[in-house]
């Protein structure tokens, strides 16, 4: 799974992308300190991933990952070149979601660089930007096409699509709107990797006090989820501040550092929880004397295509999924204790696979 970080400038982002990743990205409290995209991967937290790795006596634990791509921050123009924006637009097109930090808080040690808060203003005007870079590609990719629509079927509905999408964009309204029951449209569509397109959840950066009730006393937080509601968007309250405290923690110091704020989770875990809902992600398992190991996948996914992520031999040569819940087998002790009970089924290829579900794969090729 692959993130972009996007916001205007001194809202915070910076700060997050540090401590989620530890990548050290340069903060300052000043426009355009981030130069260059940063790249930071994290690991998914995951408890089940300790206790396999404790039972099975792995060799090695690999949880699944989140690459994050932090982009400078922008500003009105930076489609058109301001601030230092613009160079930074394309990295964002191959990530799944967007997280959009978006600064709640009041600070007048901290710069605004529209001079105050407003969260609603502030969305908007990142939207616009995007909306602008996206007119841009549709622009061109419609110069090109037009030349051989005339001969040509598909660039022809390619270029009525493009209109249609431009139309859409210049009303202000985002890619994401755009609904086709045509599937060839639709594939389209999503093969112009749209940035408006794109899932995204806002990180509703706050003060250390708006943690512990979850931003509901905080009415920018509440600005926030009333924006993100129109969309169908993902919303999660955090303090990048906290955050950049509790990177440097180990995690006996974090976990009791969190019960002292009266919070659950971390930033990071909250994050987490937010993508793989928004995203409609979820995890199984593998363990063994090697390796215990985390996979993420769709929902939905049936066995063949979770063997797959795998190795594509396990795809193409499969012939059953061996399957216990997780909470059985660590309830039974084991491997062994789980089957004595029946609780390890065979599966065959129309078979869903759900979250936590720990599997032995059987293939032949």
């Amino acid at each position: 799974m692959k993130l972009g970080i996007v916001g205007l400038p001194n809202v915070g982002k910076s700060t997050l992308f540090n401590s989620l990743t530890k990548a050290g990205a340069e903060s300052a409290n000043y426009p355009f300190c981030t130069i260059n995209p940063n790249v930071g991967v994290v690991a998914v937290p995951d408890e089940r991933l300790d206790v396999l790795t404790d039972m099975y006596k792995s060799e090695s634990k690999v949880p699944a990952v989140i690459e994050f791509v932090d982009i400078a921050g922008l500003v009105k123009g930076a489609s058109k070149g301001e601030g230092l924006g613009n160079q930074f637009l394309s990295h964002i097109r191959e990530v799944d979601a967007i997280v959009h930090v978006v600064r709640c808080f009041e600070d007048t040690n901290i710069v605004h660089v529209d001079g105050s808060v407003d969260p609603a203003r502030d969305i908007e005007t990142i939207n616009l930007e995007l909306i602008f870079a996206d007119l841009e590609v549709i622009e061109k990719r419609m110069a090109k096409g037009v030349k051989g629509a005339a001969n040509n079927k598909t660039l022809a509905k390619e270029v009525e699509l493009l209109k249609k999408l431009k139309e859409l964009l210049e009303s202000g309204q985002l890619a994401k709107s755009f609904k086709t029951d045509d599937e060839e449209e639709q594939a389209m569509f999503d093969s112009f990797d749209l940035l408006t397109a794109k899932p995204v959840i806002f990180a509703a950066n706050v003060k250390e006090d708006d943690l512990a009730d979850d931003g509901a006393s905080n009415p920018h937080v509440q600005a926030v989820r009333e924006f993100a509601k129109n969309d169908g968007d993902g919303v999660f309250v955090v303090s990048a501040e906290i955050e950049q405290e509790l990177s440097e923690l180990d995690d006996d110091e974090k976990k009791a550092f969190l019960e002292d704020l009266g919070v659950a989770k971390s930033g990071l875990e909250k994050l987490i929880v937010a993508c793989y809902d928004l995203l409609g992600l979820m995890s199984f398992l593998t363990a063994g004397p090697k390796e215990t190991r985390a996979w993420t996948i769709r929902k939905g996914t049936k066995a063949p295509q979770a063997a797959g992520k795998i190795h594509s031999d396990f795809e193409r040569g499969f012939i059953r999924a061996e399957v216990v819940n997780y909470d059985n087998l660590v309830a039974c002790g084991g491997y062994n204790g789980a089957k004595d009970k029946g609780l390890v089924r065979s599966e065959g290829k129309e078979y869903v696979v759900q979250d936590g579900d720990v599997i032995l794969f059987r293939f032949n090729v």
